[in-house]
């Protein structure tokens, strides 16, 4: 099925977390996701609270810069929130933004080795292995979680550029896409994507998330403008949608038609009232867009 999401933008602050929460769970919003931007807010402490405050919620964290984490951490926070929340829970990894890992000392020459070596060892972990690896970046030795999950959990990964979007077919469960790209664009990372899991032999769901900056209510055109002049992006084309509830259902529909399974409607970080947005996105939006099949 076609899945529906918004974010919480961690430019608000995090006591904002709980209304914003709460109103999406009662307008029965299918997922909430958050970001770990530096140096905002954690993504796994927002989480935690998230799903706590929440009953039917499921909530993402797109992504976790993974040079930032230890990969034994990461999956021991993975597997607690998959244990206690078992069903809510989404997470994606990534490379982080460069000038940020740079700022705190994390900076590595390949990121793609380490994202690879990343999700190999979380996976293995998040499944219940024992694993013992000397990777030029993640080194573990004899390391077992003692609570795994009760099933292993999809572990996603977020990417832009050619090697990382193959990279997260070959070696992620799902692909995060943020907003800067438009409908031709997710086709195109798609079948970088599926030549990833080919040449790795992967069969099976491999799902497609993707965000898109939206605006509504009074001054969605400039806001969505500011929004997207602040990201170095052009207004107009299809990288945004400003307007009602049928305009923004079509927006995402191009998303889907051109191979998103979820898509995960971003608010301006300007955005007045996100208590309305998420109620917006639930009530108004979701029952325009039709619950497609999923991509396999």
């Amino acid at each position: 099925m076609t899945v529906l999401g918004a974010v919480f933008r961690p430019q608000l602050p995090p006591e904002r977390l709980r209304e914003v929460v709460r109103a999406a769970d009662a307008a029965g919003l299918e997922e909430l996701w958050l970001w770990e931007d530096c140096f905002l807010e954690s993504g796994i402490a927002t989480a935690a609270a998230a799903l706590a405050w929440s009953e039917r919620l499921r909530v993402g964290v797109g992504l976790l810069p993974v040079p930032l984490r230890n990969v034994a951490l990461t999956s021991m926070e993975a597997a607690t929130l998959h244990r206690l929340f078992p069903g809510r829970v989404a997470l994606g990894v990534g490379h982080g933004v460069q000038d940020w890992m740079g700022q705190v000392g994390a900076r590595v020459d390949s990121p793609l080795t380490l994202l690879r070596e990343h999700l190999a060892a979380m996976r293995a972990l998040l499944g219940g292995e024992r694993v013992t690896v000397d990777g030029r970046y993640v080194k573990l030795e004899d390391v077992a979680l003692d609570w795994p999950p009760t099933t292993a959990p999809p572990v996603l990964a977020g990417a832009t550029g050619p090697r990382s979007l193959r990279l997260t077919g070959e070696a992620a469960d799902g692909t995060i896409l943020d907003a800067s790209v438009a409908p031709d664009g997710v086709r195109k990372a798609c079948r970088l994507v599926d030549e990833g899991r080919a040449a790795a032999g992967r069969t099976g769901l491999h799902e497609i998330v993707v965000y898109l900056h939206t605006a509504t209510g009074p001054g969605a055109e400039d806001r969505l403008r500011g929004e997207l002049e602040r990201s170095g992006k052009a207004p107009g084309g299809e990288l945004g949608v400003a307007g009602d509830a049928g305009s923004v259902a079509k927006a995402v529909q191009r998303l889907v038609d051109a191979g998103a399974d979820t898509v995960v409607l971003q608010p301006t970080a300007d955005e007045p009232a996100p208590e309305d947005f998420v109620r917006f996105v639930a009530e108004e939006v979701r029952p325009l867009v039709p619950r497609a099949a999923a991509r396999t």
